[in-house]
């Protein structure tokens, strides 16, 4: 059975989401989507509403409006790694500070599925969950976890 590498990012908003504080990154969530669902290996992306400018916004966590979540499908590692450290999107996660407060936890996942699988978000948040309380697995892991990560070493922004 061929399997997909999904990917789970969540973060707290600094602000509501129609806030000046935040307005770059959401007059950009459109953009940065589309052009990941451009990317070769791209599988699958939980949508939001289809709303101009919300992008998965909708998708609250724990029913907070400012706890958003972004959740993928990809082919392989090489194809999520061109896309986050090898694009645009590079730029937008250098800002991330701008916009969302810092976590006093992991805040990014990924994991194997089965080739055609879309995860839900409550699958996804136990795979975090897995992640936070069990550190890199098998079953839910980061980037250092992946020996194929080869961008994420050379790419990737320097910890602050």
């Amino acid at each position: 059975m061929k399997m997909q590498l999904a990917e789970l990012n969540v973060g707290r908003l600094v602000a509501p989401t129609d806030d000046p504080r935040v307005k770059d990154f959401m007059d950009n969530l459109d953009f940065i989507n589309g052009l990941g669902k451009q990317m070769p290996g791209f599988v699958w992306m939980m949508e939001g509403s289809g709303e101009p400018g919300t992008g998965n916004t909708e998708a609250k966590i724990d029913g907070d409006p400012q706890y958003v979540s972004n959740l993928t499908v990809w082919e392989d590692v090489e194809s999520l790694e061109k896309f986050v450290w090898g694009t645009v999107h590079k730029r937008f996660y250098e800002r991330r500070e701008e916009w969302f407060e810092v976590m006093g936890q992991m805040h990014f996942v990924m994991w194997w599925v089965p080739e055609g699988h879309e995860p839900t978000l409550d699958e996804a948040l136990t795979k975090l969950e897995h992640r936070q309380k069990h550190g890199d697995s098998a079953d839910a892991f980061g980037w250092e976890w992946l020996k194929e990560a080869k961008m994420y070493e050379t790419h990737r922004c320097n910890a602050a």
